[in-house]
């Protein structure tokens, strides 16, 4: 399977006139999305929190996080963004995905809409 891009707009949800817009790589190994730092700070971003990431080494780094709204294929959400180094190439990870209902079609290397957003079966109130 190759790489899959999509386009993606970051707002910061306290002045949601505050946006950046970047191609993302889709990362389905990636729970949460990342975006430079400086992108983030552009729009007025700024880390809330440190959270511990394990790289596909294996190896293990703690970094700044924040929340925002990921905008992509006519979609929002509110997610996890962490803060990475410029330069680095903005990821879109599988939580944004699954919480707007898209997914990878591997066979057409190629992000598919589902009819609706799953959601677990909630037991009848009683």
């Amino acid at each position: 399977m190759g790489a899959i891009h999509v386009t993606v707009t970051i707002r910061n949800p306290a002045s949601p006139e505050k946006a950046w817009e970047g191609l993302f790589l889709v990362d389905t190994g990636a729970t949460d999305s990342l975006v430079p730092k400086d992108c983030l700070e552009s729009i007025g971003l700024k880390p809330k929190a440190k959270r511990t990431y394990e790289l596909a080494d294996g190896s293990e780094i703690k970094m700044d996080i924040t929340t925002g709204d990921i905008e992509f294929m006519g979609e929002i959400v509110g997610g996890t963004i962490i803060f990475g180094d410029p330069g680095t190439e903005p990821i879109l990870g599988v939580t944004a995905l699954e919480s707007v209902g898209i997914e990878i079609d591997p066979r057409n290397n190629t992000l598919k809409r589902l009819p609706a957003t799953r959601l677990k079966k909630l037991k009848p109130k009683r």
